[in-house]
């Protein structure tokens, strides 16, 4: 089912899966962003809820720590859980990574009590991990994924709500049930087939692995020479989170970055994460300049927090 954008599609994955089980509660991770939207809202944090009154009746959309299994399986023992959704790396918390089953456990624990696994891919899909979907490194066949940004190449805007058979039967008995106005739209479709082309080559596939490789080895260098400030690298492919000491040391370092001609947001939800997202066409060239103009940005960032 296709949108226009990432809010819109998460919110027709909640509706697909509140018809499919029909129960209403839904879990998504604490300090999580899907969207600005309507639906989509209530599932982050409150900073992005609350100003719009968007935290739903209590109990309702219920917030578990990420990398928490007992905690899960709490919030969906009593089975009256529609669906569990999440970002495979959640980005606006600063790309944690997921430990090692946790995400395999979570998808174990829907089908036990009877609840749909969302997998939110707006962010770690289209081979930004290294493969198609950031969920394929995990052992895990969602029922419904969502894909967006990427998804319409930075050209035009169109996102997706891919659903299992249970998860869109709603459509075989009201296929008007959901509409949207310039979803699916025809020049929206010819970029997002680009995208999945291009993305599925093998010389893309290989430079991936290499961008991946050769800007860790440079960041790992990076961060040796200025080792009392930025203190960690979170990865998977060119999804890269910086991790600084300073609680809002990503927010100078995106300042500096940004006056030197480089453009990464810190994580709204962690200020010491930068969110770092190379692209996934670079070259060596492109990479040995963006390395140079960060060891400037980040050394210059330092100085000032000094």
């Amino acid at each position: 089912m296709f949108s226009s954008g990432g809010g819109e599609a998460i919110d027709v994955a909640l509706k697909c899966a509140r018809y499919a089980t029909k129960r209403k509660k839904i879990v998504s991770v604490k300090f999580a962003y899907h969207g600005h939207t309507g639906l989509a809202v209530s599932l982050g944090n409150e900073r992005y809820s609350r100003p719009f009154l968007g935290e739903g009746a209590p109990g309702e959309f219920i917030h578990v720590p990420f990398n928490d299994v007992q905690a899960m399986e709490a919030a969906l023992s009593r089975e009256d859980v529609a669906c569990v959704i999440m970002e495979t790396i959640p980005a606006t918390y600063g790309f944690p990574l997921p430990e090692k089953g946790y995400l395999y456990a979570v998808k174990q624990l829907c089908e036990k009590y009877g609840s749909l696994y969302i997998a939110d891919e707006v962010q770690t899909g289209l081979l930004r991990t290294g493969k198609l979907w950031g969920i394929e490194h995990y052992g895990v066949e969602p029922d419904i994924l969502v894909t967006a940004k990427g998804f319409g190449g930075g050209i035009y805007p169109i996102a997706a709500t891919v659903v299992s058979e249970r998860a869109g039967q709603w459509m075989n008995e009201d296929g008007f049930a959901h509409i949207s106005t310039f979803g699916g739209s025809e020049l929206g479709c010819i970029v997002a087939m680009k995208v999945l082309e291009i993305s599925q080559r093998k010389e893309v596939i290989e430079n991936v692995d290499y961008v991946s490789r050769y800007l860790r080895a440079g960041l790992e260098t990076i961060k040796k020479q200025n080792a009392d400030f930025f203190v960690g690298i979170r990865q998977l492919g060119v999804v890269m989170g910086l991790e600084f000491a300073q609680p809002e040391g990503a927010k100078q370092v995106m300042r500096a970055l940004y006056n030197n001609g480089v453009w990464a947001i810190y994580s709204m939800l962690d200020t010491k994460v930068l969110q770092f997202k190379p692209g996934l066409l670079c070259d060596q060239n492109y990479c040995d300049e963006l390395l140079s103009r960060c060891e400037l940005s980040i050394r210059q960032a330092a100085r000032a927090l000094v």
